[in-house]
């Protein structure tokens, strides 16, 4: 079964500012990690349990996979997988919050 993957506000922005923040230095670099979290996301569609459980939640379905150092925390619910958040991979996560 094919899941749908969809993305959170949330997690748009996040993209759009570490895309933001990444070309001060590097437009190269920039388009490199947007294209490797978007390749990461599609393969959610067939693998979504792939994802480690995300340790601040430690709950089945919240789960993440890395972009370089970005993690992609997303929500699997039903036949949805949804991207909540792309964050750096220092950074921990307190809160979720899925549209």
């Amino acid at each position: 079964m094919a899941y749908q993957v969809v993305w959170s506000s949330k997690a748009l922005e996040d993209v759009e500012a570490i895309a933001t923040y990444i070309s001060r230095d590097s437009s190269s670099y920039t388009a490199a990690v947007v294209q490797k979290i978007l390749d990461v996301t599609r393969q959610l569609t067939d693998f979504p349990f792939s994802g480690r459980v995300v340790p601040e939640f430690n709950e089945d379905t919240i789960r993440e996979k890395f972009a370089y150092s970005y993690r992609i925390i997303y929500q699997i619910r039903d036949d949805t997988v949804t991207i909540a958040a792309v964050i750096h991979g220092k950074r921990l996560l307190e809160e979720l919050d899925i549209d």
